[in-house]
């Protein structure tokens, strides 16, 4: 693939760091751009960072003009599914409106190749649990919405100039952090299952919470499929080198193809840690799902995706590694 020039939005939070890193390894010129809404100045290990909006069509376009960009990874979004319900708008323009922007800016500079951050979200309530690319997509919240409008979007615009090409990315539970404890979740007010288990085993939180105990699964509690965030930070370089090679557009699921219950996990989290902290069963959230798991051979064939960490203690020992390290702290203090 040779080295490119990457520009990276919300390249500053979880994920996105996380492919920054594996990108500035690789030897990638990576340029972030990133609000800091939510992400960290010091979660950019490589490249340069721009601080901007989406919306901020002055700042986007110095960009675009002043750069070769060889391609686009987008992150930048909002993502937490119960705010998205209260607060729709503010989704319909993060993740759509602000998507629209982006992709007008690769047409109008040529860019022909675009990766996104999109979400098994666009699923909904599946009657199997497990969902394929071709499961029909009837979303359930702004959230999954914005994101389905977003990827509609793509799929049109590849069709209309045949250059433009993309992947999307539907992640399933994203968890763990970077193994060598330099990069990991900080978002605040985290509701992802491990972090949260993770900061009580840590200190951080008195309790958790299971959300539903009655659901139609083998222990009464949802079914989520966890891929360690390293390996879906590898899906999306590997995605890139299909795209430069193929010129061709795809949507892929990122996940392990299996799943873990919620009493699994949190149980998980006290054997891997060794702490003892209270967790109180709750009744269920709206809009959750009994069962949520990827079927992901779709990614493994055509791009040779090959996960190194399917292991839940693993990616429970990575997340709680970095929940309790100084890294995570010093960012903390300085926000």
């Amino acid at each position: 693939m040779g080295n490119k020039t990457i520009l990276v939005t919300g390249g500053a939070g979880y994920i996105g760091s996380h492919v920054v890193k594996l990108l500035g390894e690789a030897g990638h010129n990576v340029i972030v751009y990133d609000n800091l809404s939510t992400g960290f100045k010091d979660a950019v290990t490589y490249g340069e960072l721009v601080e901007g909006d989406l919306e901020d069509l002055e700042t986007l376009e110095s960009v675009f003009a002043n750069n070769k960009i060889d391609g686009v990874m987008h992150f930048a979004g909002s993502i937490v599914v119960p705010e998205s319900v209260e607060n729709p708008l503010k989704y319909y323009t993060n993740n759509t409106l602000n998507s629209l922007n982006l992709v007008k800016m690769c047409v109008k500079h040529n860019v022909e190749n675009f990766i996104f951050s999109s979400t098994a979200a666009v699923y909904g309530m599946l009657e199997t649990g497990k969902a394929t690319e071709e499961t029909k997509k009837e979303p359930i919240n702004p959230y999954g919405q914005s994101k389905l409008m977003t990827e509609l979007m793509l799929k049109d615009t590849s069709i209309a100039h045949e250059n433009f090409n993309y992947v999307a990315l539907r992640y399933f539970n994203v968890s763990g952090a970077d193994p060598e404890g330099k990069i990991g979740q900080a978002f605040p007010g985290a509701t992802h299952l491990i972090k949260v288990n993770c900061e009580a085993a840590a200190g951080k939180r008195e309790k958790t919470y299971i959300f539903g105990t009655d659901f139609e699964t083998a222990d009464g509690t949802g079914v989520r499929d966890y891929i360690h965030v390293m390996d879906l930070a590898q899906a999306h370089l590997d995605a890139l080198e299909f795209l430069f090679k193929n010129k061709t557009s795809e949507v892929f699921n990122c996940g392990y193809g299996h799943g873990f219950s919620v009493r699994e996990v949190v149980n998980s989290v006290k054997e891997v840690t060794g702490a003892n902290y209270p967790v109180e069963e709750a009744p269920r959230r709206a809009g959750d799902p009994a069962e949520l798991v990827s079927i992901a051979d779709k990614i493994k064939k055509t791009i040779g995706w090959q996960p190194k960490y399917d292991d839940l203690a693993f990616i429970i020992k990575t997340a709680f590694e970095w929940e309790r390290g100084e890294t995570l702290s010093s960012w903390i203090k300085k926000k």
